[in-house]
């Protein structure tokens, strides 16, 4: 049995809990120390059962409490290459944090097998995380990316449960504040993946297995919970899959998200 919990999603920060009988691991830890610690008291966890942290990319919203966190609790933390570099560079590691480099093969972490895959954003080495439970259950965890790859696509293929992001609605980014090179830059294809096209992808990874949906980092300024959810619905039922009972859809709150089990 595995627990699954978005701690916090969006653009004031992220981090995934993922457990089960030997402890559990994070992914991200871009909020405080103190705020990562409450958010896990609140589902039962203490900081100490977590034996790892795998980071995605370097930006402040994945990693900002990553220095504090996994130093204070001694907690290993794994990265790509380019990753490891840029937060050495940037200061947001030091000698007290336990770095490791993913190298493409499965690393074990409380009882868990991870591995990670590229992903497509504007950073130095971005990655999702495919992580096999005991029990044999695949959970991947994909956000920031601006358009789904073919490595992106085959490794979250036959997943039990996928976290996808669904930053934005494109119509709300093109008409609201944000400057054009910030607009451009979201749009991208190295950028961030809108409602649109994450529904898109849905019907096809339920066909492949999947019976719970996550909608993830959902941007504060230029998306609504129910557009993200409507638009995903709308595309199942296209598909003719139906949600509520062929799968299980939700959309991840920008803090206090619920504990799952699988």
């Amino acid at each position: 049995m595995a627990r699954f919990c978005p701690l916090f999603s969006g653009s004031q920060g992220n981090c995934t809990y993922i457990g089960g009988a030997q402890g559990g691991i994070l992914i991200d830890a871009g909020v405080s120390a103190k705020g990562i610690a409450q958010a896990l008291q609140g589902i039962g966890v203490q900081a100490q059962e977590i034996k790892g942290i795998f980071v995605t990319h370097e930006h402040s919203d994945h990693v900002a409490g990553l220095r504090v966190f996994a130093s204070r609790n001694h907690i290993p933390v794994y990265a790509s290459e380019g990753t490891a570099v840029a937060l050495e560079r940037a200061g947001k590691i030091d000698a007290r944090v336990n770095l490791n480099l993913m190298n493409g093969a499965a690393t074990e972490a409380a009882g868990m097998a991870v591995t990670s895959f590229p992903t497509d954003h504007d950073c130095a080495d971005s990655r999702g995380y495919i992580i096999c439970t005991p029990d044999g259950r695949r959970i991947a965890v994909c956000t920031d990316l601006g358009h789904i790859s073919e490595a992106v696509r085959d490794a979250i293929t036959g997943c039990d449960l996928v976290m996808l992001e669904s930053n934005h609605d494109v119509m709300m980014l093109q008409n609201g504040p944000y400057p054009y090179p910030l607009k451009r830059r979201i749009l991208s294809d190295c950028g961030h993946l809108s409602n649109a096209c994450c529904a898109d992808e849905l019907p096809r990874l339920v066909g492949a297995g999947a019976t719970r949906l996550v909608l993830a980092h959902l941007s504060r300024e230029n998306n609504y919970p129910a557009l993200a959810l409507a638009c995903a619905k709308a595309s199942l039922d296209l598909a003719g899959v139906r949600e509520g009972i062929d799968c299980l859809l939700e959309a991840a709150p920008q803090s206090g998200g619920k504990l799952m089990v699988l």
